[in-house]
């Protein structure tokens, strides 16, 4: 009876976690993990490896693929449990889910502070209080403090997860209305970006005039975008090739890609001239105009049906990239302080060629081993878990026998 019990618990644990691992799909967590290295390297301006991203040969950058990939995530892990019964539960674990990225935004924001600050003071280089809208706040720390808390002033750099946030906010009344129909999802989405871009209707920073740097009410049509997607092909539908589609997705790529590089800015200004409203024709990042929205999207097409790009996209589990992906918030956070920590010793070297292009290197490989630490963590827990829960499940009496 001994060895059986040992035997049926060895088995549980074996089969259970890769089980669990067969039905995500890698290419996510790779592409997600691409953003967030991306994200990480622009976070640090002025080193070398800044003009190697995606933001230098195209109009969209790793925060459009960050949030259309999140949408495909959230539609996969929320969408699918939005079924009578569960609901309640499901919207609820949205709303605190923008609780827990509201926590994080506060931990990257006042660590950024202190960074700034303590870099200003033990390296006597008061300029760096004038950084990243550090300035706004110490001139008014009691108003200040209080603008932050409330989300009222935003920290340079420190943007994307009180957009995040909102979106969160905003999932269970997605959610509703796509059960409802997908088709009236998307159209309720469209019409508040369109109406928020030509209106300019966004939430207000307080310290300073402005919006929010992103702002949720223009982003969350990428996000409801991923979100139908994955749940049209949840539901057995197919995102096919269209020749059509594909030539003009393809088209616009390679026309971002020059109108980046040769530096063709100069046209907009005759788009503009058509007296089309600037959330159509602009490039405007806080209202995602279109010219950025449609280029996420035709990159998006394009890797969905080149099946070589899918299958250098689909690594294993165990894949460094994969890993990193996996757990993306806490790498989010991470490279967050990282990159705050980069902007402060590159302001102290002149922004040091050499030095900017090592801290970032060494900032990827911390990220990558903190991703690997947290992972180790999880494969731990869940395998306690596995093996608490089958223990449960031996008969009493072969349980006793076994713990003699």
């Amino acid at each position: 009876m001994n060895s059986r019990a040992n035997i049926d618990v060895a088995s549980a644990t074996r089969l259970s976690l890769p089980k669990a691992a067969a039905h995500r799909d890698t290419r996510l967590d790779v592409l997600r993990a691409l953003a967030l290295i991306t994200i990480f390297i622009n976070h640090v301006p002025g080193q070398f490896l800044e003009r190697l991203t995606t933001k230098n040969f195209g109009f969209s950058d790793g925060a459009e693929a960050f949030v259309l990939i999140s949408g495909i995530s959230v539609g996969l892990a929320y969408g699918t449990r939005f079924t009578p019964g569960n609901r309640l539960s499901t919207a609820w674990k949205a709303v605190r889910r923008a609780f827990t990225l509201y926590t994080a935004h506060m931990i990257t924001t006042f660590i950024t502070l202190v960074l700034f600050i303590s870099g200003a003071w033990i390296f006597r280089q008061a300029g760096l209080l004038c950084e990243v809208n550090i300035l706004a706040v110490l001139m008014d720390p009691a108003r200040g403090i209080q603008a932050l808390l409330l989300l009222g002033h935003q920290i340079g750099y420190n943007n994307i997860l009180p957009m995040y946030g909102a979106l969160f906010l905003m999932l269970p009344l997605m959610l509703v209305l796509e059960a409802r129909s997908p088709l009236l999802l998307l159209v309720v989405s469209g019409s508040i970006w369109l109406i928020a871009g030509i209106y300019q209707i966004a939430p207000h920073t307080r310290l300073l005039e402005g919006f929010w740097f992103l702002n949720p009410l223009s982003w969350q049509f990428l996000f409801v975008i991923g979100f139908v997607a994955v749940m049209h092909v949840k539901r057995g539908g197919r995102i096919s090739y269209n020749p059509v589609l594909f030539a003009l997705s393809l088209a616009y790529v390679v026309l971002s890609f020059i109108w980046v590089t040769d530096k063709l800015w100069v046209l907009g200004d005759h788009l503009a001239a058509l007296g089309l409203p600037t959330v159509i024709t602009g490039f405007d990042k806080t209202f995602l105009s279109l010219p950025r929205l449609l280029h996420v999207l035709a990159l998006a097409y394009l890797i969905i049906n080149v099946p070589f790009l899918s299958r250098v996209l689909r690594r294993s589990a165990d894949h460094p990239l994969t890993i990193l992906g996996r757990h993306s918030l806490s790498i989010f956070v991470a490279g967050t302080i990282l990159a705050m920590a980069g902007q402060v010793i590159l302001y102290i070297t002149d922004k040091d060629p050499a030095v900017g292009g090592a801290y970032v290197i060494v900032g990827i490989v911390a990220q990558f081993a903190y991703a690997y630490y947290l992972e180790h963590k999880r494969l731990d827990t869940a395998s306690r878990r596995t093996l608490a829960t089958s223990i449960a499940t031996i008969p009493l009496p072969m349980r006793v026998e076994n713990r003699r």
